[in-house]
């Protein structure tokens, strides 16, 4: 093992900069086989080393290593606690998978009916261009920032009514808001609402999803967004803690939760505020539905890590 002698400014601490020296990386890429004898010298138990192999060539071990993980007995030595099989991996990767595909399908939904509402909405009062308004918007800087990206994703869009409507027409610099926010980004999209200063609109978007007022619907675009950008990349959505939290209020006008001792940052609190979502604009989606017959044809994974309470099923949300 090589130390770089080259220190690294880490942090400032108590007054004084604290320095660190950090360590040459010289583990080497290993071959399937070699992957699959290093997990049996740690413990874990594979009973078909051809399986194994070919699993590790469609999702790697770098991504599987996140569901390894729960089964470690020592976390330095990577050394895994008695009876624990690669098999149990494989299933907990296959569970997440398709708790991504769900819930892609309900963030879609969210993000099509609260970019149809603004649209309608702010145009009825402001017009065809009301994007291009700074004085509509409370932070300037984040203003400039947003016209910037709508720009560039407008420009590289080619969806056929944005290039007929550049090709027409030179003035304004983007077409009018029906247009541009069907192409703009998750992203784009929330941080426009959240940065909208009449909030007298907002709240009128916000009733419509059956919230009683547009700081709750700021919240949940936020978090909303994070998770979307986690199953974007198709990142591990088990076990997983998020930074942007979303509000839990503890009461609203429609069939709701209990969020004491709901952690805001699991799981469970953005599938809870997805399926308050989906009640309010799709009445008879199946979320539901489908959350829990998944959860029943994988009866080994642990639900608590992903923040479900003990009883969580009998809350009126989810009833």
């Amino acid at each position: 093992m090589t130390v770089s002698t080259t220190p690294l400014l880490n942090a400032y601490q108590g007054g004084t900069f604290a320095f660190y020296t950090l360590m040459d990386y010289t583990k080497q890429p290993l071959d399937y086989p070699q992957i699959i004898q290093m997990l049996k010298v740690r413990g874990l138990i594979i009973k078909d080393d051809n399986d194994a192999s070919a699993q590790l060539q469609i999702m790697s071990y770098f991504r599987l290593a996140n569901y390894l993980r729960p089964m470690e007995q020592n976390k330095a030595t990577h050394t895994f606690k008695p009876n624990s099989h690669f098999s149990n991996a494989i299933n907990l990767y296959f569970f997440d998978k398709k708790l991504r595909a769900l819930l892609f399908t309900a963030i879609q939904s969210f993000e099509i009916a609260l970019r149809s509402k603004l649209i309608h909405h702010f145009s009825m009062t402001y017009g065809a261009f009301w994007l291009l308004d700074r004085n509509l918007f409370t932070d300037k800087k984040v203003f400039t920032d947003c016209f910037i990206r709508i720009q560039q994703e407008v420009f590289r869009s080619k969806e056929e009514f944005i290039q007929e409507h550049l090709d027409k027409y030179s003035n304004p610099i983007i077409p009018p808001v029906w247009k541009t926010l069907e192409v703009v980004s998750f992203g784009t999209l929330s941080r426009i609402f959240c940065n909208l200063s009449d909030t007298k609109i907002k709240k009128i978007i916000a009733r419509e999803f059956n919230l009683p007022q547009h700081k709750i619907l700021e919240s949940w675009c936020k978090s909303t967004v994070a998770l979307r950008n986690n199953l974007a990349h198709h990142s591990r959505t088990w076990n997983r803690v998020y930074p942007i939290k979303p509000q839990l209020p503890k009461s609203l006008n429609k069939d709701w939760i209990n969020p004491t001792g709901v952690a805001n940052n699991r799981l469970y609190a953005q599938l809870c505020c997805l399926e308050y979502l989906q009640n309010a604009t799709h009445p008879n989606n199946r979320f539901k539905k489908r959350l829990k017959q998944l959860l029943i044809s994988y009866p080994n994974v642990d639900v608590a890590a992903m923040g479900f309470p003990t009883g969580w099923e009998n809350e009126p949300l989810w009833k």
